[in-house]
């Protein structure tokens, strides 16, 4: 793939804004391809990096389970939890969703979001993404990602 332009998370926009995404975006967890796809939606708000959303017919939709868990978002509504069931083992809120998501997110509707920390691998275009720090945020971190980000100690208040 070719390299891409630099991209400030401080010039992502408030309220987060949603755009196709015209990469490869790859999900692993021990040994297993979770998700492929050139389809996806990323959601850029300032001080964040981007948050991937995956179409469902591109992910390995019969090895997840809704696990109960909801959360808020002030711009994009009520968000529900996925769950990977693998070798024997359910492994919690690994991904989330938007099913009805408020004016101004429809596109990402029903698509699946990654918690890069929580499987062993997320790549977009082949670069081994890096997690977004804190437990809260799930952006993908990448080379042409610059900061400072949103996540850690001290920057929940930003």
């Amino acid at each position: 793939m070719e390299k891409r332009t630099t991209e400030s998370v401080w010039d992502y926009p408030r309220p987060p804004g949603v755009e196709p995404f015209d990469g490869l975006i790859q999900v692993e967890h021990e040994g297993l391809r979770l998700a492929e796809s050139f389809r996806t939606l990323r959601v850029l708000e300032t001080s964040h990096p981007p948050a991937y959303y995956i179409p469902r017919a591109d992910i390995l939709m019969e090895r997840l389970y809704p696990t109960g868990k909801k959360s808020y978002c002030e711009f994009k509504g009520e968000a529900m939890y996925w769950g990977l069931s693998i070798n024997e083992k359910r492994l919690p809120d690994l991904a989330w969703c938007y099913e009805n998501p408020r004016p101004g997110f429809e596109a990402i509707a029903g698509h699946l979001a990654f918690f890069a920390g929580k499987v062993d691998s997320c790549y977009v275009d082949g670069e081994k993404v890096v997690p977004q720090a804190g437990d809260f945020y799930g952006g993908w971190v990448t080379s042409w990602i610059s900061g400072p980000l949103k996540g850690g100690p001290g920057t929940r208040g930003w």
